[in-house]
């Protein structure tokens, strides 16, 4: 594990666009690369971590990216979403995580863990009802993450990479308890 005061979260600008892109391909290779079609998911990536996408990402003032550091050394990243920038049509107390990604080797060290408490205090300044996000049925072990830390199941939709249609698992977290 870590001492909180050597974890450090960053919000993100366009200054951090080569970073963010990087730390993106790479943390999402490492999660999925083995599961999915070679050409499917090298087409995938270098479509939705390109630069000109992450840039429209990050000048999406509904929109929020976060660089997670852990002693120093970039670590993992998140992304926030409220409003319409939201990849379901959501009510206004919503806020959509996104992406919740960590480097393999900081994985285990509860990262995750803090990340979400992170996203919960926002969620909470932001005066937000539920937090919700999707996620891949076939990742048990991020399931049952989201489910050790307070996320129910509510619904599913399509997923795709590249002409790989999956189903991603809506799972949500209630402010109101």
């Amino acid at each position: 594990m870590f001492n909180r005061s050597d974890l450090k979260f960053q919000g993100c600008t366009i200054s951090h666009l080569t970073t963010l892109a990087e730390i993106s391909k790479r943390t999402f290779i490492e999660a999925f690369a083995a599961q999915n079609n070679p050409n499917d998911f090298k087409n995938y990536i270098e479509t939705a971590f390109s630069e000109k996408k992450l840039k429209k990402e990050l000048l999406n003032s509904d929109s929020f990216f976060y660089l997670v550091y852990l002693a120093g050394s970039l670590s993992g990243y998140f992304k926030l979403n409220v409003n319409a920038a939201q990849a379901e049509n959501r009510n206004k107390n919503a806020m959509e995580l996104e992406r919740i990604y960590v480097v393999q080797e900081f994985q285990g060290k509860r990262i995750g863990s803090a990340i979400l408490n992170k996203t919960i205090e926002i969620a909470t300044l932001e005066k937000k009802d539920f937090i919700w996000l999707g996620v891949w049925q076939k990742n048990t072990s991020a399931i049952k993450f989201y489910e050790d830390h307070g996320f129910k199941k509510t619904g599913t939709h399509p997923y795709f990479i590249g002409n790989d249609e999956q189903t991603d698992w809506l799972m949500e977290y209630s402010m109101l308890n």
